[in-house]
């Protein structure tokens, strides 16, 4: 054999075509009919308009994986297929879910093997849905918190709207128009939190826009979640324990408008309030407050009634008065005058018994007083004639008519000779005349 030459396959051996084409001719044969299996979509993508799907199936208990394998739905059955399961699922065909899939054995001699997907059965995948829906519901409901949102009180005034929406939705745009174009003049004011609302990640974003209201819960009355504009078959996000956590234990009533007709999911079950789309949120907040308006101006009108009715109430009252106090005033003057006339007669009484009590006080103290008086008096002039006695003795004018006389230095009477000096000068007070002398020796 020349160099280059393709070697000739020994005998009893087979080419890797050759024995594809064995497998594929023995499954043909074996594996002729169509089957119907349950697997989990672990992983979906298109290319070329065809749909290429991993299959697993995983153990009830550990979740781990215990079977695997490929799919594909060629594009001439592929679009029916999508467009059948989620119009009729209100769900993407996506990984995560569980299908109920039509398949039929292939194996290509250059792809290998591969189940074909002929259809998909969408009442399975909604029965599991609701399964799991059910599985969310029942475990809110023995932690107690299913309905805590719901029981929380409406605010009367809910004015101040937290939304939760995807900026530029035409959802979001309809109810913004809707509270802003009311046909009551009734002002709400709105602050948009933005979060995704179709695909991977609405469960996330909207517990990231709960938490942003919660940091400032003081601003705001209600929260409202909606959604518009987007797939009607994307709902699976508003579908998990922890979105639902998150709403029914949220302090401030949620409102819900995700656009759906189809049963309620899990959002729409522990919400405070559940309506169909954003419009018909907007309309519910108009009504509510257009009634908590109608209340207050009955109760306004009420009060009004009630104040002029007892206004009038008392104005009559006020005639009927006026007409009896100039006969109560005479009768109250008479009997004032008749009681002033008792008092007088009592006090001229008293006064008259008190003058004379004093009058009988003054007698008796006049009848003691006198002969007291006069003791006094005589023993006062007695005492007068013993003092003049005494100044008169005491008169020094009388010894000087004796011939006695008196020295006097200095103005002081001098009794003792020692106390001069030589050169002082005393006076000497005689009975007449006084002599002034020089002390010599």
């Amino acid at each position: 054999m020349e160099r280059g030459q393709e070697q000739l396959i020994p005998h009893g051996a087979l080419s890797l075509y050759e024995l594809n084409r064995v497998v594929a001719e023995t499954i043909e044969a074996t594996l002729d009919s169509d089957y119907w299996v349950v697997a989990e979509l672990a992983d979906v993508h298109e290319r070329g308009g065809h749909c290429y799907m991993d299959l697993i199936e995983k153990d009830e208990k550990s979740n781990t994986p215990i079977a695997r394998a490929q799919a594909r739905c060629w594009r001439s059955r592929w679009l029916l297929v999508k467009m059948h399961f989620e119009r009729t699922t209100g769900q993407l065909f996506t990984a995560g879910i569980k299908v109920l899939l039509k398949v039929r054995a292939q194996f290509h001699e250059n792809y290998g093997f591969s189940w074909i997907v002929n259809d998909v059965d969408p009442s399975f995948t909604m029965g599991d849905m609701a399964r799991r829906r059910q599985e969310i519901i029942q475990k809110l409901t023995e932690e107690g918190v299913i309905d805590d949102n719901k029981q929380l009180p409406f605010p009367l005034f809910a004015q101040r709207i937290a939304v939760i929406s995807s900026q530029g939705a035409a959802g979001y745009g309809d109810f913004q128009h809707q509270l802003l174009c009311n046909d009551y003049g009734l002002r709400f004011y709105t602050t948009l939190f933005p979060s995704v609302m179709q695909g991977e990640g609405v469960s996330q974003g909207v517990i990231a826009a709960l938490d942003a209201i919660n940091d400032q819960l003081d601003d705001f009355d209600v929260v409202v979640i909606i959604r518009g504009g987007g797939a009607t078959s994307d709902m699976s996000g508003f579908d998990t324990l922890e979105l639902a956590r998150h709403v029914a234990n949220f302090p401030l009533p949620v409102i819900t408008g995700i656009g759906h007709d189809r049963d309620e999911c899990v959002l729409d079950i522990v919400a405070h309030r559940r309506v169909k789309t954003p419009t018909a949120a907007a309309v519910f907040l108009i009504e509510h407050l257009k009634r908590v308006a109608e209340h207050v101006s009955e109760m306004q009108q009420t009060i009004a009634n009630r104040v002029g009715a007892a206004l009038e109430r008392e104005r009559l009252r006020l005639l009927r008065l006026t007409s009896v106090i100039p006969q109560k005033v005479a009768m109250t003057l008479l009997c004032e005058r008749n009681r002033v006339g008792q008092m007088t007669s009592r006090m001229e009484n008293a006064l008259n018994n008190m003058i004379l009590q004093q009058r009988h006080r003054l007698q008796i103290l006049s009848q003691r007083i006198l002969p007291s008086a006069q003791r006094t008096l005589t023993e006062q002039r007695h005492r007068i004639n013993m003092l003049e006695q005494r100044v008169v003795a005491l008169d020094p004018e009388i010894p000087l008519k004796r011939g006695y006389s008196i020295t006097l230095h200095n103005g002081h009477f001098i009794k003792d000779a020692s106390l001069l000096h030589p050169g002082d000068i005393i006076t000497t007070l005689l009975a007449k005349g006084v002599i002034t002398a020089e002390v010599k020796s």
